[in-house]
């Protein structure tokens, strides 16, 4: 006998039996709940944000929040951070299996073949203002990239949709590289293809006059592993964007930058948040009034605690390795002190302890884009870059999923019922 959820009617006596696979139910099956036959919409759940709904079947990546456990495909985080690529991985993601030697050959190949972007696409980058903020610029230029790819409208033809594909993952590190050196009022740089995808994007980043941009393998390869950190998260905010923007068909660029302007908010944000705080802060000697005052509700602790994760962010965990090793080569952080005696303090001290608030991965990352000579307009963008490669894959599998349909949420309306219209000189202030 199949599970079942049996669901009675107080308000009519009427019982109801409602199947429940992969321990969910189905919130159409609400529908038959009614009072009368005049009653055609039936209940309906409420759940704003959709904190407790899910919107789709995915086989991509699973978050266990209670264990502090990340899978991409099954693999866990930690152990892709330490064997794999950042290009592997986005493989991995969108395909569904790690690449044999030639599979992966052939993938590096598109994506390197496709990392130029055409010269009116500089010139409409010139457009923006020079302190236009880079992920607005970024948006911009990601949308603009439908009006170059026309034929991206075939997103039923698998052989237009892996041209998008190699595109947008090749050019985000490129567009991205061009908003920082527009902001900064640099020339720009070609990518270099003899590099890989990291050592690339530091490339168009920082060259200046040497003829051969040589990037520092240690902070070459921390970026890889951020990037693979930030790949995909499960339902996040931009994601659902991406899904929700796709389930109506447009080109997968339009989506994309959907996705980049819901991670334009705070939910790319945090690291920088991060950051404020560490300088609000100021020094080690600062922390226990800062503490008290977090315990009192006049701040809040930035980088401690995610809505997912009741035990630590096996991400922190990661990105608190790659911070030593990019500090070992450049000249540390002056806030990485108060960084560290605020970590110590907070994973010891039972207020924070009993809560659960744990370093998140966007505690240690702005740390580390700063110790880049990185300007913090530019965070939100070195998320953008990786979580691309997720974005595509949900996006992918939300097209052939057929039970997908366009997203058209239910909504309870509370306002005025049917009234009638008066004329101007008639209505009462």
């Amino acid at each position: 006998m199949p599970d079942t959820l049996t669901v009675r009617d107080n308000r009519t006596g009427q019982t109801y039996e409602i199947p429940i696979v992969h321990g969910s139910i189905r919130a159409t099956d609400l529908q038959q709940i009614r009072v009368s036959e005049e009653d055609l919409a039936g209940v309906v759940s409420y759940d704003p944000a959709f904190l407790n709904t899910a919107s789709c079947i995915s086989r991509i990546t699973y978050v266990d929040g209670e264990r502090g456990i990340l899978l991409y495909r099954g693999y866990p985080i930690e152990e892709l951070a330490e064997k794999s690529s950042f290009l592997e991985t986005a493989y991995l993601l969108l395909h569904g299996e790690l690449p044999t030697s030639e599979q992966y050959r052939d993938w590096t190949h598109e994506i390197t073949m496709h990392t130029l972007v055409h010269e009116n696409i500089k010139r409409f980058m010139d457009g923006f203002h020079h302190d236009a903020h880079p992920m607005a610029m970024l948006l911009s230029t990601v949308g603009a990239l439908a009006t170059f790819y026309p034929e991206a409208t075939s997103i039923h033809d698998a052989e237009q949709r892996r041209s998008s594909i190699y595109r947008l993952i090749a050019k985000m590190p490129t567009l991205a590289a061009l908003a920082y050196r527009h902001s900064k009022g640099f020339y720009y740089v070609r990518p270099d293809n003899d590099l890989g995808y990291a050592g690339n994007f530091l490339n168009m980043m920082f060259k200046m006059v040497e003829q051969k941009y040589h990037p520092v393998p240690e902070i070459e390869r921390a970026l890889d592993v951020l990037f693979i950190l930030h790949a995909d998260h499960e339902q996040n905010c931009s994601t659902n964007a991406m899904r929700s923007v796709g389930s109506s068909h447009p080109d997968p660029y339009s989506a994309a930058a959907a996705a980049i302007a819901a991670l334009y908010g705070q939910h790319g944000g945090t690291d920088e948040a991060v950051l404020r705080m560490l300088e609000r802060i100021g020094s080690t000697a600062n922390i226990p009034d800062f503490i008290a005052r977090v315990k009192a509700g006049e701040e809040e602790l930035k980088g401690f605690g995610h809505v997912v994760y009741k035990k630590q962010d096996p991400r922190a965990r990661v990105m608190r390795r790659m911070a030593d090793q990019v500090f070992s080569v450049t000249e540390g952080h002056p806030l990485l002190d108060t960084a560290l005696e605020l970590e110590k303090i907070a994973l010891e001290d039972e207020y924070f302890v009993s809560r659960g608030l744990h370093p998140t991965v966007d505690f240690y990352s702005g740390l580390i884009y700063q110790a880049l000579d990185l300007p913090t307009e530019m965070f939100p963008i070195l998320f953008a870059i990786p979580r691309t490669v997720g974005w595509l894959a949900q996006w992918e599998e939300m097209l052939l999923d057929k039970e997908q349909k366009i997203a058209r949420p239910r909504q309870l309306y509370l306002g005025e019922q049917v009234r009638q219209y008066q004329r101007m000189s008639e209505r009462v202030a």
